[in-house]
């Protein structure tokens, strides 16, 4: 797909488990630029299947094509997503943020079901960011994932798990590293 620059991009956003919360930089995002976050039915639980045909329903709904926002879990669901959906043309990029080592064994249960961890290489241009001291993703673990999916690695530094807790607030460096992207 050759991407048309006078048509629309909706940039969604795809929160990790328990979503977002206000003080993170994917709800700062939807506030101030107007990005559409990714509603899934269960936040608890999330299904990978289940996120995955919410996300392809959102990405296939409209005309515009899209550029992905994704954090935690988000990322392991842009990867399970993309290695399946037959619609990742849509997608001209996505910035993953922080992805979770899902296959460590402190991981909660009710994340089980995102093993084995989906490292097919991504359709569509891509950058990981990490930090760290992110207490869900050993670096190294980090920079394997990025490899796998062909995406470059961006390690920001000591930022936890660069959610709301970071306090990154609308994280304008991160909002730029998602505009090279489109």
């Amino acid at each position: 797909m050759t991407f048309d620059p006078d048509r629309p991009i909706r940039t969604l956003l795809l929160p990790g488990w328990l979503n977002s919360d206000a003080a993170h930089w994917q709800s700062h995002w939807e506030a101030v630029h107007g990005c559409t976050r990714v509603e899934q039915a269960d936040w608890l639980w999330p299904r990978r299947g289940d996120w995955m045909a919410r996300l392809d329903e959102v990405v296939q709904a409209g005309s515009a094509q899209v550029v992905l926002a994704a954090h935690s879990l988000g990322c392991q669901l842009v990867a399970a997503w993309a290695a399946h959906s037959p619609h990742t043309a849509r997608v001209r990029g996505a910035l993953l943020v922080a992805p979770p080592d899902t296959e460590r064994d402190d991981m909660p249960p009710n994340l089980f079901n995102w093993r084995p961890i989906v490292r097919q290489r991504l359709a569509f241009a891509s950058l990981v960011v990490t930090s760290s001291d992110d207490p869900y993703c050993a670096p190294l673990r980090a920079t394997q994932m990025a490899a796998d999916w062909g995406s470059p690695c961006v390690d920001i530094g000591a930022c936890g798990h660069i959610n709301g807790e970071s306090g990154l607030g609308d994280w304008p460096a991160g909002w730029a590293l998602l505009r090279r992207l489109s």
